[in-house]
């Protein structure tokens, strides 16, 4: 499809719509800008929301990774995607995937259907620029953690935190220090990412995607690339199947 679309000069899009999160966008730039220095490593840990010990009626096909709606593809994958865009590709990697719970429970019934997907992954690697990455996400809610993300560099520090894993819907706080400064203080987002008819919309799934289809947009408009295309859908795709293929070996 991809090649398809180049050979025919066809704009596409994908909605991989937390690498325009406004916030996103500003971490990216405050990194490249050297906020913290050079990038040693960064962690990340998520939940899932699904894929833990309860599900909905509708939410069932979640469950059976042959619908390829899973832990890795929606919530682990549109985060990793925006740490990609943010430090940058994997060098190197190793991963585990595995299916702790073997059911769940239906809200709405109370019937135990089987977890056939991973409720589990763990992703450990080297970026292309040498920064060392740690990330561990798990399905269901947490009562503690369910989503930080911290990039430890030589100058500095910064941490993105939110009340689940899903970065793609947000909403999410950044903080940092650097220097002598050694307590997190919250980075406020410049009006200038944010778009002012959504400014009241953050803390709804509205904000990330309201973005998205505004670059779409501006992209169709100018001529412009900041919306990922079908080719980088396919590059996604192929870390996707690295992690994949680690897990099996593992």
């Amino acid at each position: 499809m991809a090649e398809t679309a180049q050979a025919k000069g066809i704009r596409t899009f994908v909605g991989l719509q937390a690498r325009t999160a406004p916030h996103v966008q500003y971490l990216r730039d405050f990194i490249a800008d050297g906020y913290v220095g050079d990038v040693l490593s960064t962690t990340l840990v998520g939940s899932g929301l699904a894929y833990g010990d309860t599900v909905d009626q509708g939410n069932i096909y979640l469950l059976d990774p042959a619908n390829g709606a899973t832990l890795l593809t929606i919530p682990f994958g549109h985060t990793v995607d925006a740490l990609t865009m943010v430090l940058g590709e994997f060098a190197d990697l190793d991963a585990r995937a595995l299916t702790r719970r073997t059911s769940a429970r239906i809200a709405q019934t109370g019937e135990e259907v089987a977890m056939r997907t991973a409720d589990q992954i763990t992703v450990q690697g080297v970026l292309e620029s040498g920064a060392v990455v740690s990330a561990h996400y798990r399905g269901g809610l947490s009562r503690g953690t369910n989503f930080l993300w911290e990039i430890n560099g030589t100058e500095g520090d910064i941490q993105v935190t939110g009340p689940n894993g899903h970065l793609q819907v947000g909403p999410i706080t950044l903080r940092g220090a650097r220097g002598e400064r050694h307590e997190l203080a919250e980075l406020p987002l410049p009006a200038a990412y944010e778009l002012p008819a959504l400014a009241d919309a953050r803390t709804s799934p509205a904000y990330t995607v309201g973005h998205a289809y505004a670059g779409i947009r501006e992209d169709l408009n100018h001529g412009t690339h900041r919306i990922a295309d079908f080719t980088h859908a396919h590059h996604r795709q192929r870390l996707f199947d690295r992690i994949e293929a680690a897990a099996k070996r593992n």
